[in-house]
């Protein structure tokens, strides 16, 4: 219910005559998730989103209808739920995982995973309402992900956080995906459409689609985009690069112009996250450089870079193998490349002890705003049979900014935009 004065509120409580007017947050809306489906649930803020999360864990009950869940459910809904905030850290890891049905001794037998999964140091022993929002979701999830539950709700869980740990987060998904149904919550298309083969669209309480997850995300956006036509156009913009020039007059242009897009490179980090293989090379670094083998602390988009990725063989290795890809913060790749047809004719043999190069050249894509992370790997053998010896989810990572906006999630540089009348 609705009112329209306190009072009306306080007299319904006190059971006199309801003198307010029935909301209601979800109507009508009816569907069917099967056992080891990615369900993505879209739709503005107010839609019922959370509503029906809610209720499918079983913290609601609906006023009409019913629902039937089969399995163990973990939920992450409103950010802090299921936390005491006077308790310290490990204290809600043992309260919220009995919250999901997990007994004492199986708590304290995946303590030491949970905490390493969060991340979060010495804060462990704090009181939870010191941490911040960032902090608070590393251990409200790293929790989720050690209850063996058969589906997991999640409401815009990643929204907060680093890019390390969504990515961290990213990884558990794909492989829970495999074995359990997952269902969420999400404003950002490009996650649904990375996770999602289906997706709901929610609008005022009552499902407008349910289907393929980027037909969904199409007509969602089309709606918003309906709904704000006739405010005022942007003017026409004519861009143009000229092959010809030389890369210094191309990079002097982007920096200049108003659509740039301004991406951070800070250097390499050797204390990153672990990395994993059998040891038989390591990472020295990995950095962006311009064409005269510079290191580019900032790039804009558009201009020529070389991604430098420099190892150390530790045994003697018979044709090495250097890739990369470039992932976003949700850990979708967003392209990549490897060295094993550029050598597959003539493969090289390094002794133990040799460093190498492997040098990538490209057009920087403009980023939409967010973190980035180049994942590098280090491998011996061919493309289809080959010993990952170093892989190295976060080797570097990019901070762009996000002026010009590219359409998608990333933007290709044109050679050429232009824009004019044709007569005849």
């Amino acid at each position: 219910m609705t009112y329209s004065r306190p009072w009306h509120r306080l007299q319904a409580l006190l059971g006199g005559r309801p003198r307010g007017d029935a909301y209601w947050a979800l109507r009508d809306v009816d569907f069917d998730l099967h056992r080891g489906e990615t369900l993505g649930v879209i739709g503005r803020n107010g839609s019922g989103k959370s509503t029906l999360l809610q209720m499918i864990a079983g913290t609601l009950q609906p006023t009409e209808g019913e629902i039937a869940v089969h399995g163990r459910v973990a939920a992450l809904l409103e950010l802090g739920s299921g936390f005491n905030p006077d308790f310290t850290g490990i204290e809600n890891v043992y309260l919220n995982a009995a919250l999901h049905g997990l007994t004492r001794a199986q708590a304290e037998a995946q303590l030491g995973d949970i905490l390493a999964f969060a991340d979060i140091g010495e804060h462990a022993w704090q009181p939870v309402r010191t941490y911040s929002s960032g902090m608070l979701v590393r251990l409200a999830f790293a929790v989720l992900a050690h209850v063996d539950a058969d589906i997991l709700i999640l409401d815009e869980a990643l929204a907060v956080g680093d890019a390390f740990f969504a990515q961290r987060c990213m990884r558990f998904l794909r492989e829970f995906q495999r074995r359990g149904t997952l269902l969420f919550v999400s404003h950002d298309a490009a996650m649904v459409n990375a996770l999602c083969r289906r997706a709901l669209w929610l609008d005022r309480g009552r499902l407008t689609m349910d289907g393929e997850a980027s037909a969904v995300n199409e007509a969602y956006l089309e709606a918003l985009i309906a709904e704000r036509e006739g405010r005022r156009p942007r003017q026409p913009v004519a861009r143009a690069a000229m092959p010809s020039a030389s890369e210094q007059d191309v990079r002097q242009e982007l920096f200049e112009t108003q659509l740039r897009n301004s991406i951070h490179v800070p250097v390499f980090d050797p204390n990153r996250d672990p990395d994993f293989g059998d040891g038989g090379a390591r990472l020295l670094d990995v950095r962006l450089v311009d064409a005269r083998g510079d290191a580019l602390a900032n790039v804009t988009g558009g201009e020529l870079v070389t991604l430098e990725i420099i190892a150390e063989a530790m045994v003697d290795i018979e044709s090495p193998i250097v890739g990369f890809y470039l992932k976003d913060r949700f850990g979708q790749l967003l392209f990549g490349d490897n060295t094993f047809l550029t050598t597959r004719d003539a493969p090289l043999r390094l002794a133990a002890g040799t460093e190498y190069r492997a040098r990538f050249t490209f057009r920087m894509p403009r980023l939409q705003a967010g973190d980035y992370v180049f994942t590098v790997g280090l491998a011996r053998g061919t493309q289809d049979d080959h010993v990952i010896q170093l892989w190295a989810h976060e080797a570097l990572r990019l901070h762009a900014l996000g002026q010009g906006l590219p359409t998608g999630i990333f933007g290709l540089p044109m050679l050429g935009i232009t824009l004019e009348p044709r007569h005849g």
